[in-house]
Parts: structure tokens; sequence; C-alpha cells
């Protein structure tokens, strides 16, 4: 289990660019899966989860090649369903919550997967329902084959009417990359309509997929016989982004975000700004301001501001604990409302240790009452329970008075490409042990 070590307490300054998007990247990757001829993907992020997602990839035989630094090319031409069979397979689709993303496009190309139970965070329970009954209604069929895995099938597939129970962004994307291959019309309501599944859409448009309603939650998805290559570029991480405009407002620093792409950030700007966050837009890019207070908003009639997750073009949830570890040292009250996971929010007994004044209500819910700079938070040796709770421990340590030790960051890894060395460059003192 690897360590950081900070020294918290300075102030950084400079200019960030974002890695290309965590959640877009997985499901672009898996879309390669969906024709034979070669696809070339820019801005990727080399990260854990994604290079996993890559390893699964080769062992299905896919052709990767590096092109230059984050920009590859893919090529699915002889794929080896054998691999599916394997104990690499069974490992490194346990790995991550991303491996449920191949699923799809492999049943629509090759009529039959292999699902394991996926991955990632352990923030509470994470459904698969939506993927399962979204499948079945174009014509999957499961069979159990040992603890919790299944085959998913297909002789046919054929596009159908899905009514989805909940906006379930890799649900939908699942979806509409099966629906793609598919005989006749598919239909999604309450569809995800995230920036990275219109780029998505975008992408297999550009394969020569035959998709209308992109961006609303009513899509429509014409099937076709074969698709083809193309190039993609995937967008800046807009969970990254709001981690850097947390990072400098609690060490006070002025930090620059390149080439931001704001027009795709939906509401996270204005989230921030009702923290009293001083924020400027130039062209692309996002300024944050330097600031040794801020305050933050109530409602109209005085109540205390909540801040809560909702489907896209709502709060995104894997913001929730960034605002939340940005409020400690706001001036004011603030409710976070975490309505989709249960175990979020418990990585706040950490901040509390720190000197946070943090109150947490129940599974869902945190209160936090700003201390306004009276002190620091100071340093302590804590682990990283998820990837959003671990940049947020970060962002605590970068800006509390002394040592802080973080273990187990490879799931801050998960999220962050080489998060340490461009935090030094900014000035951080931070090591990796």
């Amino acid at each position: 289990m690897k360590s950081f070590r900070i020294i918290g307490g300075h102030e950084l300054s400079g200019n960030v660019k974002p890695q290309g998007a965590k959640n877009e990247a997985l499901q672009v990757i898996s879309a390669t899966l969906l024709t034979e001829q070669k696809i070339i993907i820019k801005n990727i992020p080399l990260i854990s989860d994604v290079l996993c997602l890559i390893d699964i990839l080769e062992g299905l035989g896919v052709e990767v090649k590096k092109i230059k630094k984050n920009t590859y090319s893919f090529q699915s031409k002889n794929i080896n369903t054998n691999y599916l069979k394997t104990l690499d397979f069974k490992k490194n689709s346990k790995k991550i919550r991303g491996s449920i993303m191949v699923i799809g496009p492999l049943l629509a190309r090759m009529g039959s997967a292999i699902l394991y139970p996926p991955g990632g965070d352990k923030i509470g329970r994470r459904r698969l329902d939506s993927h399962f009954l979204g499948l079945k209604k174009l014509g999957a069929k499961f069979k159990k084959i040992g603890d919790k895995s299944y085959k998913i099938y297909a002789n046919k597939l054929k596009g159908s009417y899905i009514l989805l129970e909940e906006a379930s962004v890799t649900a939908t994307a699942n979806i509409i990359m099966t629906a793609s291959l598919a005989k006749g019309k598919t239909i999604i309501y309450n569809a995800a309509c995230e920036p990275y599944i219109q780029q998505l859409c975008s992408m297999l448009i550009l394969m020569g997929a035959k998709i209308e309603g992109i961006g609303s939650n009513l899509i429509k998805i014409q099937g076709v016989n074969k698709l083809k290559g193309c190039e993609h570029k995937i967008l800046p991480d807009m969970i990254e982004i709001g981690s850097w405009i947390g990072l400098a407002a609690m060490t006070k620093s002025e930090i620059t975000i390149k080439n931001a792409s704001i027009k795709n950030l939906g509401n996270i700007i204005n989230v921030f700004r009702k923290l009293g966050i001083k924020i400027i837009c130039n062209k692309d890019d996002i300024i944050v301001k330097k600031q040794k207070t801020y305050n933050i908003d109530t409602f109209v009639n005085g109540s205390i501001l909540t801040i809560s997750d909702a489907p896209w073009p709502g709060f995104t949830p894997d913001l929730l604990s960034i605002i939340l570890v940005t409020a400690i040292q706001g001036n004011g009250s603030l409710l976070i409302h975490q309505k989709m996971f249960e175990s979020r929010l418990f990585f706040v007994d950490k901040l509390i240790d720190m000197g946070a004044k943090i109150i947490l209500c129940d599974p869902h819910r945190a209160t936090i009452s700003g201390i306004n700079r009276k002190y620091q938070l100071r340093g302590t040796t804590m682990t990283s329970p998820d990837i959003r709770a671990g940049i947020s421990l970060l962002i605590a340590a970068l800006s509390a008075k002394g040592e802080s030790i973080i273990h187990n960051i490879e799931q801050i890894d998960r999220g962050y490409e080489n998060i340490d060395a461009r935090l030094r460059k900014l000035g951080a003192k931070i090591e990796r042990l």
C-alpha cells in the first residue's frame, strides 16, 4: 500500500491542464470493440482504471498502439473470446467498475460475453439492474455460471423501447453501444445525458451509427449492420477541474485551469460561486482567484444552503466530497445531501480529526460549519477509502498545518493522473512513499 507525505499550509500558484475525462475514456475505449477498423483516441488519461481496461482489451486481442502521450490507436480485428474464461479477465474485471462497459460491445459484435462482479469504489450499493434490463429488452439472455458471474448471450439483437428506472450513465452507454448494431430501432427514455454520453454518441456517429436526441433523455438509435473506424478526442475531466477549484480555495492560491471546456461543465462553476469562490472565465480558461476568506450563500429566506447531487444537468455526485471539504474554511454553513450513495460521506471523521466542524446527520447528509480561517486544519494520518474522498483528504492535507500521511493512495491514482508531480509544479510539498 503506497502513501503520500504532505507538508501542508503552502500557497500554490500556476497553470494546470486538466486530464482527459475518466468516465468518458472508459466508455469510448470500450466502444472500439464494436468495429474491426482502427480507432484513434486522443487525450486518454493514463490512470490505473483506464490502464486496467486497456489490459482487458489487449487480452481480448485488441491491437493497442501508443501514437504519442495520451493518444492511442485501437484495432479490434481479431477478438479472442476465450480470454473471457481466463483468471486474468476475472481478476481485471473485479478491479474496476468500468469493466461492465465491455459487455454491451462484446454482445453486439460477438453474440456473447461473461460478466463478473465489477470493482470500483466501495461507496454503497451500486446496482447493475439497469444494464441487465436494458440488454434483456434488446434480446440478451443471462445464464448463471458461477458465484455472481453470468454468461450473457443473444442469437439476435433487436431494437426495443426501453424505459430506464434510473438515469444510469454506464447503463445508458452500454445500451447505446449494443443497440447500435441491433436490428431495428431502439428508444431509450430516461437516458443519462451527461457530456460523456454525448461524446460517446458523437463518436459512434462518426463510426456510422444512427443516433438522435443527443443531449436529451430520449435517445433513438437505428441499428446498422457494421461500424467503421474514426478519430475521437476525450473531453477534459470535469471532476478534476472541480478538484483544482477546491484546492485553490482551501490553500488561498491563484490557479489557472487551462482549456477547461467550460460549456461542458454544467453548473459546476455556479455551485462553487455559491460557496463564495471567486472564479473568472477567460475564453476556455478558468482562473480561481486568491482569497483569504469566502462567504457561503444562504437561501433567499436566510436558511442554510443545501447542495445535493442529481442526474445531469444537476450537480454531479462525484464533486460533493470536494464541495464538502471546500466549505470547511468558508464563512457560513452548508448542508451536503448525497442522495445516490449511502457510504460516501463516512470519510468526514478524518476531517473532524483535523479540526473541521462537521456533523454527519445520517449516511446521506452532513452539515459543515465553516471556520472562516480562524485556524488551520492540523495534519494527521489517514487512509483513502475511494477516489473522491481520497482527493478531498489530499486537499485538506495540503491546506493543513504540519505533516499529513495518506495511505492507500492507489485509490487516488485510479482517477488522477500523476497527481503528486503536477501538484509539485504548483509549489506543493508532497512526496510518494
